[in-house]
């Protein structure tokens, strides 16, 4: 996973916590939600960096 994807993944993941505890703390279930969902698309693109990741270190296995 590059660092650029990795950093990116990272602050829509924060972006999306502070979005879930600010609908909280004023009772706005639609800005909670709306940072549940920054935080799952954040966690399955993280997700899908890995998977590619993985699917590297096969094909290089197979090269050596």
């Amino acid at each position: 996973m590059g660092i650029e994807d990795k950093a990116s993944n990272m602050g829509e993941d924060l972006k999306g916590k502070a979005k879930e505890a600010a609908g909280k703390v004023t009772d706005n279930e639609r800005l909670e939600a709306e940072g549940e969902r920054d935080q799952a698309s954040a966690d399955l693109k993280q997700r899908g960096e890995q998977l590619k990741d993985a699917g590297e270190d096969v094909k290089d296995a197979f090269n050596r």
